[in-house]
């Protein structure tokens, strides 16, 4: 008798494995994702400008870089002693001007390298409800904890999404034509927009990928989202607030993942990072005993293996 329902996820044609560059954008999932690849050690940078949850906001930060349109101090405003940007997370602002400019503008240089070498851009989008600053009525990545009158709340038409993911994908196209790009819905459900318009903006973003991604032979769908409701039905996988995934959840995705996107030869590497990592947390009973520094010596050694195989890989020991 079958007790769950596995959803079936197609190996990848163009898998990941140590020579990859990844770069994964949008929601707090997609930091969830980066912090596994930074975890085993891939080549990875993720959300250098912060969690950004829909479709239109992740599209313009794209096309920032991928045309170079530094920031100006028209696109900043000061609010609550720090210097924001509506197209950015907070955790970036800032309370001295010139300093925050400078850090967007050496972030776009940066990222703009970096879509140049990606092998595999993820995106996860965690909303299909924006919020429309009245002035100029675009569409803001955070609303930096502006009254809420500045604001229009909107629900992105499947259109609309379909326009911003093909966008996208041109933006990138247009500096790195071989990138692989994976998509991705969050399963982290935002009910402060309400039960029932949380499904509504889900099911926005999944029909608007489903019928983008056929037309889009460099583009996959990794169904993170299904995987949560459907698989993982049960509150003993989310976290305190029934929202989130907790981290039982998280590296089973992740683990479902790594199945389908990274190459079988690269499972090896990974068990030995692993290693590496518990062991560098290793707490000994006697840190100057014969035992321990045998154990020091060998995991040293281990170190020197996977630094001298792949010279990006660097353990903070």
């Amino acid at each position: 008798m079958q007790f769950r329902t596995q959803i079936p996820i197609s190996r990848s044609n163009q898998p990941i494995d140590y020579n990859s560059k990844v770069v994964s954008l949008g929601s707090c999932f997609a930091v969830n994702i980066g912090e596994k690849f930074q975890y085993y050690k891939f080549q990875t940078t993720t959300n250098p400008f912060g969690i950004i949850f829909n479709p239109v906001s992740i599209e313009k930060i794209v096309r920032r870089i991928v045309e170079k349109r530094f920031f100006i101090e028209d696109d900043i405003f000061f609010f609550n002693d720090r210097w924001h940007c509506f197209e950015v997370h907070s955790e970036l602002s800032h309370p001295n001007k010139e300093v925050f400019l400078s850090s967007l503008n050496e972030l776009i240089d940066s990222m703009y390298q970096q879509l140049i070498d990606s092998t595999h851009i993820i995106i996860t989008y965690g909303t299909s409800w924006v919020y429309r600053e009245k002035e100029q009525y675009e569409v803001v990545a955070n609303c930096h904890k502006l009254p809420q009158k500045q604001f229009d709340k909107d629900l992105l038409s499947i259109e609309a999404i379909e326009k911003a993911i093909h966008n996208t994908i041109d933006l990138i196209q247009k500096i790195s034509s071989n990138c692989n790009m994976i998509f991705t819905v969050s399963p982290v459900r935002h009910i402060k927009d309400g039960f029932v318009e949380n499904q509504l903006s889900k099911a926005h973003l999944i029909t608007a990928l489903h019928s983008s991604i056929p037309q889009l032979p460099t583009s996959n769908y990794f169904p993170s989202y299904e995987i949560m409701m459907d698989d993982l039905r049960d509150y003993r996988f989310y976290a305190p607030d029934m929202l989130h995934p907790n981290q039982t959840a998280i590296d089973y995705i992740w683990k479902l993942f790594a199945e389908a996107y990274i190459t079988s030869e690269s499972f090896s590497t990974m068990s030995v990072v692993e290693n590496i990592q518990r062991s560098l947390h290793h707490r000994p009973f006697n840190e100057n005993g014969e035992e321990h520094q045998k154990f020091l010596s060998q995991l040293q050694d281990k170190i020197k293996n996977v630094e001298t195989k792949f010279p990006h890989i660097r353990f903070h020991t």
